[in-house]
């Protein structure tokens, strides 16, 4: 059984930083394409970054751009998502997704991943 579970969310300051986490079980990171996508709540799910199963293609929803870093830590099983220069729209539930890789690279499509984490919440104070 695959499980996907975050970690690292809470409160911070706009400015700030978090890293979250993503350890994997079930499923080995180093052969899986892997994204994070952020929900408001009433909002739909956006897309936040993706990286390939081998990291050489990465890629960032334009808000977040320059801010946030996707990386993987294959002995940990475990993508990473630095947030950097928080803003109060960053506020959300960020949650995991992967699948195995062959799947083709369609990183911005949530029907692509077949995986799921159960979210862990970001708020950002002004």
């Amino acid at each position: 059984q695959v499980q996907l579970v975050e970690s690292g969310g809470g409160l911070v300051q706009a400015g700030g930083s978090l890293r979250l986490s993503c350890g994997a079980s079930g499923l080995t990171v180093s052969s899986s394409d892997a994204a994070w996508f952020r929900q408001v709540s009433g909002k739909e799910r956006e897309f936040v970054g993706a990286i390939t199963w081998n990291g050489r293609s990465v890629d960032y929803a334009d808000s977040v751009k320059g801010r946030f870093t996707i990386s993987r830590d294959n002995a940990k099983n475990t993508v990473y998502l630095q947030m950097n220069s928080l803003k109060p729209e960053d506020t959300a539930v960020y949650y995991c997704a992967a699948h195995p890789f062959g799947r083709g690279w369609h990183p911005h499509a949530e029907s692509a991943y077949i995986y799921w984490g159960q979210g862990t919440q970001v708020t950002v104070s002004s």
